[in-house]
């Protein structure tokens, strides 16, 4: 699969998603919005009856008004046929005579809204929200017109200071009921208003959006776990990729590494079958010493490809003895002085750890090491300058290689210890390999129990520091 044809892939699977997320949004939102209205529709029917349960109860005390003056007005008739009569042993201590101004008082709309019984209220707002199943928090007031400001807020009168414009609008001014969303006018009608009641739900948000809060999470999860899933395999290909191309690399190089010894092997046995070579005993035994060495040759890399393998499939069967670090790094220093000197380089040892002796297998231990002096002097063109330094520490040894080569950028840091990866040298070819040697040193050194890390600078060399513990984890011991 080509990197255009994934990019495209990414960027359809992206915007579906978008448009999935999207989608999804508005028909939230458009589900909360109708919930709203419904809401909406539910306090004003609620309102409504509150308004007519009060104007029922202003009617009552109205039609106790009127039955008041008709008593009044026959006892004041009584009273005047007294007077004619000169009887007056029957006249009330107290009364009064309720004239016109009486019954425009009785009559007068914000009379009604004064005499708003705040017990009653408060118990039909209660009795009306819960039939229609509203079950949150509110805030409500009875506004006047007439003062400007609210004469019944929560259940309790509010006293105010009549005449006192200033004082009642700064109130009202700073009042949050002013902001209240739901008002339903009291004893309007057409010549005036006098007042209106407010009501206000201050958590009327956070209770519409309850209700799909668990709808929004179980989207928002699995449209999270669509996109990691999608993350991941944009990963897993991109990885797959470089891995096919670190194997087709792989394979080349194993190709040229088998093909030059092959190539050796078969001029020597052509040479050997030669008539004048026949006769020639010191011919014929150097030529067989060239395809032995060639043979070993080829076996050390097919050994590699094996050890790997054996690797992948956690087939590992350690030969844990005691060993002495300091005397395998000699041993090493000697296998890969001669090409470092080739080069006019020099290899340093700095053996500085008081105690050497660990538990380990021996030829795996050695390998790596023989693998990271390979690396370094292979990365380092021109006159290699190698240090192996080694350090105590609590709980197990630690060995440095350290080399002036080519040196690496952080992303090659990331991917050296990948089977198959090699550092991209720039102009440089000569560079042999398969890619394993890394691997290799990564899984032996966990395989003890250890750890291995690199520090590097492109044109500054590479630090490659090995940890192995004094106890090896694997104990198939020797």
């Amino acid at each position: 699969m080509s990197k255009k044809v994934i990019l495209t892939i990414i960027v359809i699977m992206s915007m579906s998603l978008i448009v999935v997320g999207v989608i999804q949004f508005f028909w939230i939102k458009h589900s909360v919005d109708l919930e709203e209205k419904n809401f909406d529709d539910k306090v004003i029917f609620a309102l409504n009856n509150v308004k007519e349960r009060l104007v029922a109860d202003a009617q009552e005390r109205l039609q106790r008004g009127v039955e008041e003056i008709k008593f009044q007005n026959s006892i004041v008739d009584k009273l005047k046929q007294e007077i004619i009569t000169g009887d007056k042993s029957s006249w009330p201590q107290n009364h009064r005579n309720l004239d016109a101004g009486s019954l425009y008082f009785l009559f007068n709309a914000d009379h009604f809204l004064e005499t708003i019984d705040k017990d009653k209220l408060d118990k039909y707002i209660k009795k009306e929200l819960k039939e229609q199943n509203i079950n949150i928090r509110y805030e409500y007031g009875v506004y006047a017109n007439s003062i400007k400001d609210y004469i019944i807020i929560n259940g309790n009168y509010v006293a105010a200071a009549v005449g006192d414009t200033t004082k009642s609008s700064n109130v009202a001014a700073i009042n949050p009921l002013n902001l209240a969303e739901y008002k339903m006018p009291l004893f309007s009608n057409e010549i005036s208003e006098p007042g209106h009641l407010n009501l206000n739900f201050p958590g009327k948000t956070k209770f519409l959006w309850s209700s799909f809060i668990p709808i929004l999470l179980t989207s928002s999860f699995f449209t999270g776990l669509i996109l990691f899933c999608f993350s991941y395999t944009i990963y897993i290909i991109f990885r797959q990729k470089k891995v096919s191309e670190m194997k087709t690399d792989f394979i080349n190089n194993m190709t040229h590494e088998f093909k030059t010894p092959i190539a050796t092997i078969s001029l020597a046995s052509d040479s050997i079958l030669s008539p004048s070579i026949l006769e020639n005993t010191d011919k014929i035994r150097r030529f067989i010493g060239i395809i032995k060495q060639e043979n070993a040759r080829m076996l050390g890399q097919v050994e590699k490809v094996l050890q790997m393998a054996q690797i992948e499939k956690n087939d590992l069967n350690l030969k844990i003895g005691i060993l002495n670090i300091h005397e395998l790094i000699e041993d090493a220093m000697v296998n890969a002085e001669l090409k470092i000197q080739a080069k006019g380089g020099s290899v340093t040892p700095v053996l500085d750890a008081a105690n050497p002796v660990i538990e380990g297998d021996a030829t795996h231990i050695a390998n790596m090491i023989n693998n990271l002096l390979d690396n370094a002097e292979k990365y380092t063109p021109e006159k290699p300058q190698i240090t192996i330094q080694t350090k105590s520490l609590k709980k197990g040894i630690e060995i440095s290689i350290i080399d002036n080569g080519i040196g690496m950028t952080k992303d090659a840091q990331k991917m050296i210890f990948e089977k198959f990866y090699r550092v991209h040298t720039g102009n440089l070819h000569d560079v042999k390999g398969f890619g394993l040697g890394l691997s290799y040193v990564k899984a032996m050194t966990e395989a003890h129990g250890g750890k291995v890390t690199v520090q590097s600078e492109p044109g500054k060399g590479s630090n490659f520091t090995i940890f192995l513990p004094y106890k090896a984890v694997n104990q198939n011991k020797a």
